[in-house]
């Protein structure tokens, strides 16, 4: 997605450690790429919790269907960033 991302885990750590690592990391190299400085990403994030593994898949097809909802491309396995990929 071109505004934001989705990251579906089984976490062995807290969310919020997690989300650190991704975004510090992330956007040091984002910056670093596009020459500048300061803040990369905004301050809000969504964290749910799958209960059962049907919950999981569920969440799994949202993600894999969501640049398809955005008209970004046709197919879940179009979009070149996804666990559905077809390269």
């Amino acid at each position: 997605m071109p505004n934001h991302a989705h990251l579906l885990v089984n976490p062995r750590a807290s969310i919020a450690k997690i989300n650190h690592s991704i975004r510090g990391y992330t956007g040091h190299e984002a910056n670093r790429v596009l020459g500048r400085t300061g803040p990369f990403w905004q301050h809000e994030s969504y964290d749910h919790w799958a209960r059962d593994g049907d919950q999981f898949g569920r969440i799994a097809s949202y993600i894999e269907r969501n640049p398809v909802t955005a008209g970004l491309v046709g197919t879940p396995e179009g979009w070149r960033w996804s666990s559905a990929y077809v390269g």
